[in-house]
């Protein structure tokens, strides 16, 4: 009798076997548990320990790790590729989030904050104060990326400017911080706006026209109240 040789497309016990060894999907007791881990040492470190942050995510993703080899049986090989396609996802994000404590800095030593005070004050109207102080935002915030270093950089000059004219601190802050965000949210150079279409597979020009038809739509119903 001639030997027959099984192929493994016709074997459905053999592709059946393959799925069992990739490891099982986890249910939702398994997931909830490095999320309650994590908000449970957060919570501890807040308010009794007083540890940082750090130890309570990195303790989140350890039992997270153990769960996924011990309990869901998947591979280590398969864990660290998707750590490395996370962070690789959010790599830009994060090398523009260090450039943000860099342009404040650079900034406030050059001398460019006080200098924005002292010419402000002989050029802006207390009249259209906040209107210019809001677009003024907008434009730094859309060409730096980043509504932190707006309100770090123009928040500090524009507050101490309309403060000297009598407009309110908290008004002006809403002022700054509305064009601030607005900026960072239409940037793209933003860490946000980047990291947002990154995570949800989409392309970062697509992302920002989404958010730009939202805010259209938004303001057309504030508009109509």
């Amino acid at each position: 009798m001639k030997n027959k040789t099984i192929d493994k497309s016709d074997d459905p016990m053999g592709s059946e076997r393959e799925l069992n060894n990739i490891g099982k999907k986890p249910g939702i007791v398994i997931s909830l548990i490095p999320i309650v881990t994590m908000l449970g040492l957060l919570l501890l470190s807040l308010t009794k320990l007083h540890w940082d942050v750090q130890i309570p995510l990195i303790t989140a993703s350890i039992v997270a790790a153990c769960l996924a080899v011990f309990v869901i049986k998947k591979p280590w090989k398969e864990i660290e590729q998707g750590i490395f396609s996370s962070i690789t996802g959010a790599l830009q994000a994060i090398l523009i989030a260090c450039c943000i404590g860099i342009i404040i800095a650079a900034w406030i030593i050059g001398g460019i904050v006080p200098s924005l005070i002292y010419y402000g004050l002989m050029i802006l109207s207390p009249k259209f104060f906040l209107v210019t102080c809001m677009l003024v935002c907008s434009i730094v915030g859309v060409a730096t990326g980043s509504s932190w270093t707006v309100a770090g950089t123009m928040g500090v000059a524009l507050i101490g400017i309309g403060t000297s004219m009598g407009i309110p601190a908290p008004v002006i802050a809403g002022a700054v911080i509305s064009g601030g965000y607005f900026g960072d949210k239409m940037s793209p150079f933003s860490d946000t706006t980047n990291l947002a279409p990154a995570a949800a597979g989409t392309t970062l020009f697509a992302h920002i026209v989404y958010d730009g038809s939202q805010l259209y739509d938004r303001a057309h119903n504030v508009r109509r109240l």
